[in-house]
């Protein structure tokens, strides 16, 4: 899964935000990411954001900030279940339900990663 230079397309939301995209839907630049794209993503992948989604969002955000690089799956799952993975893993599908990589990432604003470890 690997992004094509040549497959970028522009999405346009309101208020004149404007948006590159690869060709699976992933944001080409993170720092455009804004919480009305987050929205539009999720409202694409048939999610409708709540609290716990946007502690998520946040998380990943924050992280990949601070560390320059996007969590692992297994951390996001540690944070959800304080700590207890197993937990975290089944709220995870629970809010994302086609994937970390496939919902998770894209509503968050991260590029599309070339390799990923599911944990």
């Amino acid at each position: 899964m690997r992004t094509r230079p040549d497959m970028i397309e522009t999405l346009s939301l309101e208020k004149g935000q404007r948006f590159l995209l690869d060709e699976h839907g992933y944001l080409t630049d993170p720092d455009s990411w804004t919480p009305e794209f987050a929205e539009h993503a999720a409202a694409g992948e048939g999610i409708t954001l709540t609290d716990r989604h946007w502690q998520v969002i946040d998380f990943v955000r924050d992280e990949a900030e601070a560390n320059g690089i996007i969590p692992d799956v297994r951390f996001v799952m540690a944070f959800l279940g304080d700590g207890n993975k197993r937990a975290g893993r089944a709220e995870l599908f629970d809010l994302f339900p086609y994937g970390y990589v496939k919902q998770t990432i894209k509503i968050a604003g991260m590029k599309q990663p070339r390799a990923w470890s599911t944990g």
